[in-house]
């Protein structure tokens, strides 16, 4: 029977393993999704949102515990794990308090005696989730699915199956009743079975643009709903105005959170020359003070990444990078599934570091010779999850706002995901969106009623 392994990234020694299901169990755990959904989509908002509320409670009471457990799995430093821990009570009391909003009945004027739009639940939805953030992406995908009516399959990545464990049993204790959440400890192998299941409505995936490719294709070779949020390569650009200690604070975190090893992370740092070499110093600075070392430990800066194979693929794309004329300032090394901060300089199209994701804590430099020259530099990637711009300047800002083909663009600050605003992207970086009301309306069904004749109707 294949077992699925979590591997302490800063050890490398297995810290815990589980069987992966059978056919038989995998198609046992759908049915009583199924099941559930039958008697869940009937609760009220009010019943969701009490148990939604008890989830959060949990997750701030315990968030030490489960910071341990994620450090452990995938190597994040205890104290972004905790951050967030208690990120995903936010996004649970986000949803509890505006989901009975959200999806409230609309009336619309028609030629009809009444016309009305209705949200309901469609039914049991696959989340394929990555080990990078294992508790945050399952609950911004949990939160609103949940308070939607519906019910929540979960395949986490194979590395984490504690985190996985440990995210049903916490709806299970905060009264959720059984069957509404259920995570299935599988591999990506048995992913199609699961869609292919007739109780099963919809898929959503985060992670990279194969498993991405491949889960859109197998749902709508069942007519199924698919979201996807994948990779990105977002920009960081600093025009001449812009302040810069803000900028260079703001570089070191967009890069650095969770080891680089993020989605929205900020990958390709584009600079007006006239700014360049001081920029370039402070980020400089700032990289040689950082503490490479246990992440569990409160004094270190970075950790491991998540493994030595994602060691290997950084050390192939800073190699690729070197030999194509760019210039390696600082770093470059790895040891087991450490790699060192990193900065390249004279980074151009064609270089790894540049037309991919990175992984990993490398900062790729590229000049720009204006802010137009800026822009199309932003905008040279098949990817388009978000970007982040620093000027003073109110015109230069909304430039980028009007021309970037980007999910998202921020001003002065880092790419990050809030309960409050849309999060997704265009391009290869995905379709659909997470979070906000955008993102609850995505899995469920919007039905139009329309009567021409007299009589009660309930609302």
């Amino acid at each position: 029977m294949k077992k699925l392994k979590s591997i302490d990234p800063y050890t490398l020694k297995e810290i815990g393993s589980v069987d992966e299901l059978t056919d038989t169990v995998l198609d046992q755990e759908i049915s009583t999704s199924k099941s559930a959904f039958h008697s869940f989509r009937k609760s009220t908002f009010g019943y969701r949102a009490e148990r939604m509320f008890a989830v959060a409670a949990l997750l701030k009471e315990n968030a030490s515990a489960f910071a341990g457990l994620i450090t452990a799995e995938m190597g994040k430093l205890t104290a972004e794990a905790e951050a967030e821990v208690k990120k995903c009570a936010w996004v649970c009391e986000y949803y509890a308090e505006n989901a009975a909003d959200f999806l409230k009945t609309r009336e619309e004027r028609t030629d009809a005696v009444r016309s009305y739009i209705r949200y309901e639940p469609i039914g049991p939805v696959l989340a394929v989730m990555p080990w990078n953030f294992p508790f945050w992406q399952v609950f911004r995908f949990a939160a609103p699915t949940l308070m939607a009516g519906n019910t929540g399959l979960l395949k986490h990545a194979s590395n984490v199956q504690g985190c996985a464990a440990a995210i049903e049993d916490l709806f299970l204790e905060a009264g959720f009743p059984a069957g509404v959440f259920i995570n299935l400890a599988i591999g990506s192998s048995k992913v199609p079975l699961v869609i292919s299941n007739d109780a099963v409505r919809a898929v959503t995936l985060t992670g990279s643009e194969p498993a991405g490719s491949a889960v859109a294709s197998e749902a709508g070779r069942h007519i199924k709903k698919s979201l996807l949020e994948l990779g990105g390569n977002n920009a960081f650009v600093v025009l001449k105005d812009a302040d810069l200690d803000l900028a260079v604070n703001t570089a070191v975190n967009a890069r650095l959170i969770n080891c680089g090893q993020s989605c929205i992370a900020a990958k390709r740092f584009i600079i007006e020359d006239q700014v360049f070499d001081p920029f370039l110093s402070g980020i400089k600075k700032k990289v040689m003070e950082i503490r490479q070392g246990d992440p569990s430990n409160p004094e270190t800066g970075i950790g491991p990444l998540f493994s030595t194979v994602q060691a290997d693929e950084l050390e192939f794309q800073v190699a690729d990078a070197v030999s194509k004329g760019a210039v390696l300032e600082t770093g470059g090394k790895k040891n087991g599934a450490f790699f060192e901060p990193t900065i390249l300089t004279n980074v151009k199209e064609g270089m790894a570091v540049f037309d991919e994701e990175t992984f990993g804590p490398v900062f790729a430099f590229t000049r720009a010779d204006s802010m137009e020259h800026a822009l199309e530099l932003s905008n040279q990637s098949e990817f388009g999850l978000g970007m982040q711009v620093f000027t003073s300047s109110g015109s230069s800002a909304d430039y980028f706002i009007e021309n970037a083909n980007e999910g998202a663009v921020f001003v002065n600050g880092m790419v990050k995901s809030d309960p409050r605003l849309p999060f997704g992207g265009v391009k290869h970086s995905g379709f659909g969106r997470e979070l906000s009301r955008e993102g609850i309306l995505e899995f469920v069904n919007v039905k139009t009623i329309w009567q021409n004749q007299d009589m009660e109707l309930s609302p």
